[in-house]
């Protein structure tokens, strides 16, 4: 990689592809009996009501069959 001579503004940019960093993070926190029984609720009842939604909206999008079509006295031209 050829480096260049001239300055550069924000030069340490330039630099910043060599910098390594030798701290680690600190290690991430267990969540506890209760969180975890928290996200498993909350994911039921996500699951749930899409569920219920897809039950209950079903019918309104299935199509009638011809045979179970009701027809008034008035449609009958009487």
């Amino acid at each position: 990689m050829s480096r260049r001579r001239e300055p550069v503004p924000f030069a340490f940019l330039t630099e910043a592809d060599s910098f390594r960093s030798n701290v680690a993070p600190p290690p991430r926190e267990r969540a506890s009996a209760g969180q975890i029984a928290g996200r498993w609720l909350l994911g039921l009842t996500i699951v749930a009501g899409l569920v219920g939604a897809l039950v209950v909206g079903t019918p309104a999008l299935s199509t009638p069959s011809p045979a179970a079509t009701q027809h008034s006295v008035a449609s009958n031209g009487r």
